[in-house]
This record gives C-alpha cells, structure tokens and sequence, in this order.
C-alpha cells in the first residue's frame, strides 16, 4: 500500500470565540480560504496539484452550511477543478479529515489533498443547527442522553478524579501554553490572520489566561451543577444509567474546560511521488488511524479505546509513543487518558491544550495533530499518537512517524 506523508501543517491563531473576539468579523469561508492560500503559498502548489480539500466543521448551519469546503476553494486561490468535501465528526472532524486523505493517498486515489476543517464558534453557535442526540425524546431515552459536561463529571465521579486535580492540570495547560509562546515553539505552524488591507488581525492565541493559579480557579462555581441537580435533573437521568453511581461529584467549570473559540488548520498530505514532483520533503508519516463508537451517556471516554485499538491494529505498544496529545475538552478526559495508560504527565500535551488556547470544533483535530508534528521535531523524537474524544460517544486517534 502507497504510505501517506505530511508535508505540512498549519493553522491560525485562535480568537475568543464571541463578539468581542479578534477573529469575529471574519467568517467561515473567508478563514478557511486564507488558510488554503497559505498551504498553497508555503508549498508553491500551481494548478490542480491535489486531489481534494477535506474540511471538518460541526456546527453546518447558515454561514457554515452547505458544502464548505467547495466554498472555501473557490474564495481561495486554488485551481476551481479541485473540488471540496464537508465533513462532521464532531470534535475530531478535523482529525477525521486527515485520516480519510491519509487513507484516500494509501488507497491510491489521488496523489495529495488538502485537510483539516474550521469552526468560528462566536459567529455560529455550538448547537444552533440541533441535533436528534438531544432533542428527539425517541434517541434521547434510548441513549440516557445527558449534556457533555454532564458526561465529562460522571467521568470524575465513575474513576475518582478531584476538582483539585482537574484545576491542578487546567493551570499546567496554562502554564505550558503560555511557556510555548514565549518560546516560539508554534513559530512554523502560526498563519497570522490579516484583513483586507494585510493589517494583522491576530498573531497569536488569545484566548490564554497565562498567570492562572489553582487558588483562582477554585473560586468559580461548578457549571453543571444546578443542570445536574436542579433542572433539569440530568444527574438522576445519569444514575439510570449508572445505578451503582450515588451521585455525580460536579468538578468542571469554565477554568478546566475547553475554550469556545475560533480557528482553523490544514495538513497537506501526499505521496512519495507528490513530494518528489513539487520539490517538498515529507516531514512524518501517518502510521495508523483509528475512531470507534463508545457509551454514549458518558460519551467522551473514547481516547481509551481508540487508542487501545490503533495500537493493537498497528502492533504497537504504548511504550513505542514518544509524545501525545489528547484534546482537553475537559480536564477529566486527560486524567482518565493518563490513568488508563500509565502515561507520565511529561508526554502529553507538553505545549498546553484546549484549556488554555481554546477548541475550535471542526479545527482542533487537525490543531493538534500539527502541535504534534511540530514538538517531535523540535524534541528530536520520533513517535507521536494523537486523540480526541467525541460528542454522542466516540473516539478517534492518528498515529504519526517521522520521516
């Protein structure tokens, strides 16, 4: 089978995503449009040079709607016979836009495409395009639907994690984050978003709250408490569930919970042969790829299972992953990850992760697998595994070597 390699990766800074938020007055395909530029700029592609541009985005209503990914190829500079595929996978759309062109380029349908996706959470809310998961009483019983934040306290009651502990990892984020920055580790990555006029309009993630202390922290007041234990009683709905529960332990807030931001991220993907005609050199492999359904009322225990199964596919053992990085959509998914697997807090999310900089939805996967990509070169290391959990129950994670 052809071996898929990356050529590059990078993404925009990401802006809050809410009205005040530098990247607000751009929209979805505008920012998705400078993003391909960029890929077709770093890398002098002319002409129909890929195969496809695959895009992940979940909230796909109004200006998001449609078929992005065509859109944004035509606001771009790419060639108009380079079509465009929209995806949703939720929060690893981006990471499953990488995976399907990684395993398109294996299956020798087409020499190179362009993935990754976009979300501009201040311009189209989370939500807003609805979703049977949650509104239709007919799923909703059948599946004891609760609210991710919900599902991500269950996990902190169901494997014992502390609120003092998922505020102790949300200020590393932080601290980690903001340590990156200052050294100008995401430097290769970071396209800066201009306006029409080639102004910067952001240069950096400024969602971070560098400075942060667990004292802070423990200030705030649980969010999904009153949701869980008032109205509309979604913690009952949860020991339904889980009977042997005798009450769900609410620890998360906004401090230890991923940022509502905007952003997006592009991988170029291709074959031997396409690095080798462009004059490019690949910088890793995509090894193996992997997603799996899970429990959909505590919904974001994915990274586990997924990663347990792209290993056992790939004969790998998690002492072979030099680094990782697992989406902090909430500190208790990473606790869980770390637990699961023995894993030194040392090799994951060595820069900082969504607590800290945000989690653009239909970006992030892509995000993380170019975060990835950057730190083992920047390390000298080899092996890097990245993995996110997944609303309504699911994981998804890439296996990456460097070349």
């Amino acid at each position: 089978m052809t071996e898929a390699y990356i050529y590059d990766a990078c993404r925009t800074p990401r802006g809050k995503g809410r009205p005040d938020g530098s990247l607000h007055e751009v929209t979805s395909v505008a920012l998705s449009a400078r993003l391909l530029n960029a890929v077709k700029a770093r890398n002098g592609l002319e002409g129909h040079a890929v195969e496809d541009v695959i895009w992940g985005n979940v909230t796909q209503v109004g200006e998001q709607g449609g078929c992005l990914a065509r859109s944004a190829v035509l606001l771009s500079d790419l060639d108009e016979r380079i079509p465009g595929l929209s995806i949703n996978r939720f929060c690893a759309s981006g990471m499953e836009a990488v995976n399907l062109a990684a395993n398109q380029v294996k299956g020798g349908a087409g020499q190179a495409y362009i993935a990754g996706g976009v979300e501009m959470m201040g311009r189209v809310a989370m939500g807003s395009d609805g979703a049977a998961i949650a509104v239709d009483p007919a799923l909703t019983f059948k599946t004891y639907f609760v609210p991710q934040g919900i599902s991500a306290d269950i996990i902190a009651t169901e494997y014992g994690f502390t609120r003092e502990q998922a505020d102790a990892l949300a200020v590393e984020s932080q601290r980690r984050a903001a340590e990156a920055w200052a050294e100008n580790r995401f430097a290769k990555s970071i396209v800066p978003v201009v306006d029409q006029n080639g102004v910067v309009i952001l240069d950096h993630d400024e969602y971070m709250r560098p400075g942060t202390q667990v004292e802070d922290l423990a200030k705030l007041k649980a969010s999904f408490k009153d949701m869980g234990e008032v109205m509309p009683g979604f913690d009952k709905v949860a020991m339904l569930k889980y009977p042997h529960l005798s009450h769900v332990n609410h620890i998360h807030h906004a401090g230890n919970s991923s940022g509502i931001v905007d952003g997006a991220a592009a991988v170029l993907i291709g074959t031997k042969e396409f690095g080798e005609a462009h004059g490019l050199k690949p910088r890793a492999r995509i090894r193996a790829t992997a997603k799996i359904g899970t429990d959909p009322t505590i919904m974001l225990t994915g990274p586990v299972p997924v990663t347990e199964k792209i290993l056992r596919d790939s004969g790998m053992a998690i002492s072979d992953i030099d680094l990782f990085e697992v989406n902090e959509a909430f500190a208790s998914v990473v606790l869980r990850f770390m637990q699961a697997f023995d894993v030194s807090p040392d090799k994951v999310n060595v820069n900082g992760g969504a607590m800290a900089m945000g989690h653009p939805l239909g970006a992030t996967g892509a995000i993380i697998i170019g975060t990835l990509l950057d730190e083992l070169e920047r390390r000298d290391l080899s092996t890097g595994l990245a993995t996110l959990c997944i609303a309504s129950g699911m994981g998804a994670a890439t296996i990456i070597e460097r070349v």
